[in-house]
């Protein structure tokens, strides 16, 4: 429920502010604009408000059609609708899902946005991807201001990596250091991991003891892994149907080496009542060793609602204690963590440029892998509105909630950047041909258009949520 809340609170912010830029730049250029609603209102309102007459007129679950309120074009409607997908921005004299050639039959008006200029229509349409990435970046600002940056440098991490089956068959080995990938050093490990495998990048140097040695990826990597991450989420998903404890978890592609010694032991949980204590160092469940948390973690998944052998080190002694997994499959301990990690703290001034580059860096990331989404395994691999809520924190968090805000706005900015019609993408394209020809489209050519680029957006969204339907049901 709390990520549903997130999730909802969220998308409402994003399409407000992304329509606020198209009625902002529509207000600047003497542009009308007829309706602006948050979410869709099909036959009904939930709630609408218009001022004429010197003074406002307000309706709540009303029906659209008012003879009255239509005899007042000059001043736009606000409302909230019913079905809480999106929002619009109903621009006078635009050929668009609110309108269509029939509506623009007569001669265009000065205050309609077909009888401006073309560069004046451009930043019409601009101004929602606009104020999407700018918006981002101000968020991403006040964050670095507020909390400020933690991270953790490869070169912090002494005691070297976790690697999956699929990267030890790439030739890497437990406990590899990585130094450098094509020639540079990763400033921290998601920065290694988006080299190899959203850039592809292929040449990796690592630290193995006292040896240096240097490794090629197969061309491949990034869709392998894709993938394995759809295997693996399906085996978890069979595996916890039966007894409904399904609790989604990640495969594990590459990890920090930690081992499991325990830093605190959690009231009231199966570590508890099996008289683990703080110091204790981990090392088998069940007799299979788990040198590190990943593999512990790991090896606990394997035993819901089951008990299990724990052998543990306290001081010199190899002990063996039994516990209970529950559902949940966890301990209720937490390791001792042995590596520094950088804390940054940033003034307003210092945090604008941080800020900039922080959703530059994140802009420039997904571009790069969106590639992967045009290929079998990237395309099994997209979700629609449950793939995105269940990335936001089970419990409430506000930095969590406004980095994921930030994270999804700047998605947005880019999606609606791509020319597909009936996104701004698909009129910014049809613009810049304009601009270039000095040949406007026709309004029949554009309403038709439209109506391949909505299906074209239906299908998306099938797929993205039928992937979510796929994934919950089999």
């Amino acid at each position: 429920m709390i990520q549903a809340i997130q999730l909802l609170l969220a998308l409402s912010f994003l399409v407000l502010i992304h329509e606020l830029g198209h009625f902002t730049f529509a207000k600047i250029f003497h542009v009308r604009v007829e309706k602006f609603y948050l979410f869709f209102n099909p036959w009904r309102s939930l709630f609408r408000a218009k001022k004429f007459d010197g003074k406002w007129h307000f309706k709540f679950f009303a029906a659209n059609e008012d003879k009255v309120w239509e005899q007042h074009p000059e001043t736009t409607e606000w409302g909230i609708g019913w079905l809480p997908f999106g929002g619009y921005c109903a621009i006078a004299g635009m050929v668009d899902e609110t309108h269509s050639t029939e509506d623009l039959a007569k001669e265009p008006q000065e205050w309609e946005f077909r009888a401006k200029p073309a560069w004046q229509r451009l930043l019409i349409i601009l101004g929602g991807i606009l104020v999407n990435f700018i918006g981002a970046i101000v968020i991403f600002i006040l964050l670095l201001w507020n909390w400020g940056q933690d991270t953790l440098p490869l070169r912090n991490i002494n005691s070297g990596f976790y690697y999956s089956e699929l990267l030890q068959n790439e030739g890497f080995q437990q406990r590899d250091k990585i130094l450098t990938i094509n020639g540079n050093e990763p400033e921290d490990l998601g920065d290694f991991v988006q080299q190899l495998i959203i850039e592809g990048k292929r040449d990796v140097v690592v630290l193995r003891g006292a040896d240096t040695v240097s490794l090629t990826m197969s061309e491949d990597l990034g869709t392998r892994y894709l993938a394995l991450q759809n295997d693996f989420d399906r085996a978890e998903r069979d595996k916890h149907r039966a007894d409904n404890s399904y609790q989604k978890q990640r495969y594990v592609l590459i990890a920090e080496w930690i081992p499991f010694v325990i830093d605190s032991v959690f009231p009231e949980t199966p570590a508890s009542y099996a008289g683990l204590q703080k110091g204790d160092s981990i090392v088998s469940i069940d007799g299979v060793p788990t040198p590190c948390n990943i593999m512990l973690t790991q090896e606990l998944q394997r035993h819901p609602c089951d008990s299990v052998a724990i052998e543990y080190y306290r001081r010199d002694s190899l002990c063996t204690a039994y516990a209970f997994i529950g559902d949940q499959c966890k301990l209720g301990i937490a390791p001792k963590i042995h590596f520094d990690i950088e804390h940054t703290d940033y003034s307003f001034w210092q945090a604008i440029p941080a800020g900039i580059q922080y959703g530059w860096n994140i802009l420039a990331m997904y571009v790069k892998q969106f590639r992967l989404v045009f290929t079998k395994e990237g395309a099994q691999s997209l979700g629609g509105f449950g793939a995105i809520g269940s990335m936001f924190p089970a419990a409430w968090s506000w930095y969590a909630f406004w980095h994921m805000t930030a994270f999804l706005s700047v998605i947005l900015a880019f999606m609606n950047f791509l020319p597909i019609p009936a996104l701004d993408g698909g009129y910014i394209l049809f613009l810049l041909v304009e601009m270039i020809t000095r040949r406007k489209p026709s309004d029949k050519f554009l309403e038709k258009a439209n109506e391949i680029g909505f299906w074209i957006l239906i299908a998306l969204l099938v797929l993205a949520n039928g992937n979510d339907i796929l994934k919950l049901f089999f």
